[in-house]
């Protein structure tokens, strides 16, 4: 039996071809059932998001036909034809796949390294496959796995740490300026996807307080419901900077709607309490000068984005020591697999080897004495379990590497028809 991953990523196939094999979570039931029933897999768990669609499955068939089982699904399935996906689709076996399973678990291979939602994604579409009952003893004993090596890779690591993104930055800078933000307001010139997804993030921060600037009043209005914000007239903007902790700036304008006098006189009615202000508008709606100010602090995106950069370096010098960890964690499972598969894989061969030498004499059992019966009996046990012990201390074989001793247990079984009996 092979433990198989088929699948295809955002390194592989472009968003036109990953939209095509996207499985959406409420027919993901259905669809792993589907997979067992049309490949013969005893089996399996889809992991499907924006970036990637990946099958791991668990059946008692070779390599390539199981590949090719999950190909010919996933065709089937979307409606595809060949070969439309064979130049996007990778395959790992057995230890590669545990691998690959745990780099995806940890966020190694995400599009944003260190990013936290890809480990929410493989819970849920673990619970899913166990809710389909396509999880038997391999899955239910891998995917755990994952999920703790995962944790230990978060809890040893700084991995996720560092900020990625404008609006997470923006948030890491506020607080650096700010301190907490709890109970702090924000004003928002601009209504726009930008600014909708900064507030999202700011409120989540614990801002209290929200404003929201726009000239379009409506598109003003929808973003402050969604918020539990203020829509505020565009042109009272200046009085609502004078209230705002945080003004973020991102607007359709070609020139500067904040300039170093009016934020000058601002300041003042402040009486000098720090001002953050992020432009996230290209081109630029704040005056550069205002940065000038006392205690006035202006970001645009190009500061943001070296920020952004540093923290990369710094997630992707984490990821050295994260990779680490899953080569570490990846051996310790599969010794542990190949451990556990040898104490009952043992006993199973000494059976069978003995039902082979006395096949011939149960055939005979009526024609012999019982006398003459049973020390042939005898002796062919013995003989059964002189044969038995060498290929066992091979199977046991301590110098093996974990890989190569799941191989020649693979081999065992198909030799000796095993699987029949486990």
């Amino acid at each position: 039996m092979d433990l198989i991953l088929v699948g295809l990523s955002h390194k592989t196939a472009p968003i036109e071809v990953r939209e095509r094999i996207f499985f959406p979570e409420k027919h993901l039931p259905t669809a792993l059932q589907r997979l067992q029933a049309e490949s013969d897999l005893s089996e399996g768990m889809i992991v499907s998001t924006c970036n990637r669609v990946e099958i791991l499955v668990h059946g008692d068939r070779g390599y390539f036909q199981i590949v090719e089982a999950v190909k010919n699904f996933l065709y089937s399935y979307h409606a595809l034809s060949r070969p439309f996906l064979e130049n996007y689709l990778y395959s790992h076996l057995r230890q590669d796949a545990v691998n690959h399973l745990f780099r995806v678990a940890s966020s190694l291979d995400s599009m944003v390294v260190g990013e936290p939602q890809i480990l929410a994604q493989v819970k849920r579409a673990y619970s899913l496959a166990c809710q389909a009952g396509s999880v038997g003893r391999h899955l239910g004993d891998l995917i755990p796995r994952a999920f703790f090596v995962a944790k230990k890779v978060r809890t040893s690591t700084r991995i996720g740490a560092a900020a990625v993104s404008v609006s997470s930055v923006a948030i890491e800078l506020a607080r650096k300026i700010l301190g907490d933000l709890e109970n702090k307001s924000v004003l928002f010139m601009g209504a726009g996807k930008m600014s909708t997804l900064a507030a999202k993030h700011l409120s989540d921060a614990g801002i209290q307080n929200i404003y929201v600037a726009n000239r379009t009043p409506e598109r003003s209005e929808k973003m402050a419901a969604q918020f539990s914000g203020q829509a505020v007239p565009f042109e009272d903007r200046f009085s609502y900077v004078i209230r705002a902790d945080i003004v973020l700036v991102s607007t359709g304008s070609d020139s500067f709607i904040l300039t170093k006098s009016e934020v000058e006189g601002i300041i003042k009615k402040r009486k000098y309490r720090p001002l953050f202000i992020i432009d996230i508008s290209v081109p630029r709606n704040v005056d550069p000068a205002v940065n000038e100010l006392e205690n006035v602090f202006v970001y645009d995106i190009d500061d943001l984005q070296s920020v952004i950069d540093a923290n990369i370096r710094q997630r992707q010098q984490e990821a050295v020591i994260a990779e680490d960890i899953v080569v570490e964690e990846v051996s310790n499972y599969i010794k542990q697999a190949s451990r556990r598969s040898v104490g009952p894989l043992a006993s199973l061969l000494r059976s069978r080897i003995e039902e082979m030498c006395l096949e011939d004499l149960k055939e005979r059992r009526h024609q012999l004495p019982d006398e003459e019966y049973q020390r042939m009996e005898k002796m062919l046990k013995k003989t059964a379990h002189k044969i038995a012990h060498p290929l066992i201390t091979q199977l046991r074989e301590s110098d093996d590497s974990p890989g190569h001793r799941l191989y020649k247990i693979e081999m065992f079984k198909k030799m000796f028809r095993l699987d029949e009996d486990s």
